[in-house]
């Protein structure tokens, strides 16, 4: 079985620039709208981003009070983590914001379903091998992906989902945000959840979302 270890997330780039690292699922909408705000941010704040893999399937095994139909898209959400993990193992980290990319724009803007021809598509436009996508129906990376999730769970706790985002020594779920925003408004948005995030003994704020996710 294939295996990997993950050192503690660096705070640093080697040029002493800021890392925000970004846990996802390519299954989940709002983590792909997140992800897209934070590249946003990143090109108006002075951060860099470092991207894991995590599994909504694996955080939520053996939780039987899910809905049913949410237990059936788990079940289905093992083979593009897989795929992911597949990969970066074959080609490095540096395949991930691509393949995680790809994949996100054939599922959540063109509606694809997580097929063997969507995968095989996703990874031919990052130019990689389409015999990455046999991954997606085994079990030979889940040690990989589970231990990228533990990476990211470990910081924040088992009580979230995707996306997790860590900078330094603070980590948080989300944001959830609809549609994603761009230019300074990403930046005011990266402020404003590092300064909430970096404050000590605050946990969450929420409201009932009333859109349902803008891929604009």
């Amino acid at each position: 079985m294939s295996t990997v270890t993950s050192p503690a997330p660096s705070e640093t780039t080697a040029t002493g620039r800021t890392v925000a690292h970004f846990w996802f699922d390519p299954l989940c909408p709002w983590a792909w709208i997140t992800s897209r705000w934070v590249l946003h941010a990143a090109e108006v704040r002075d951060f860099d981003v470092e991207w894991h893999v995590m599994s909504l399937a694996y955080l939520n095994s053996g939780r039987d009070e899910l809905p049913e139909d949410y237990r059936a898209r788990l079940a289905k959400a093992w083979g593009p983590v897989r795929v992911v993990a597949a990969a970066e193992q074959a080609h490095g980290a540096g395949v991930l914001l691509p393949l995680y990319t790809a994949m996100g724009t054939l599922r959540h803007v063109e509606g694809r379903e997580f097929d063997r021809p969507m995968l095989e598509e996703a990874l031919t436009r990052c130019g990689l091998l389409t015999t990455l996508a046999d991954a997606a129906d085994s079990d030979a990376f889940d040690e990989a992906v589970k231990v990228s999730h533990d990476a990211g769970m470990n910081l924040v706790g088992t009580d979230v989902g995707t996306p997790v985002i860590a900078v330094g020594n603070v980590a948080f779920f989300g944001p959830v945000v609809t549609p994603a925003p761009k230019g300074e408004a990403a930046g005011r948005l990266w402020d404003g959840v590092l300064l909430v995030a970096r404050t000590p003994g605050f946990y969450e704020i929420k409201r009932t979302r009333t859109e349902a996710p803008s891929f604009d």
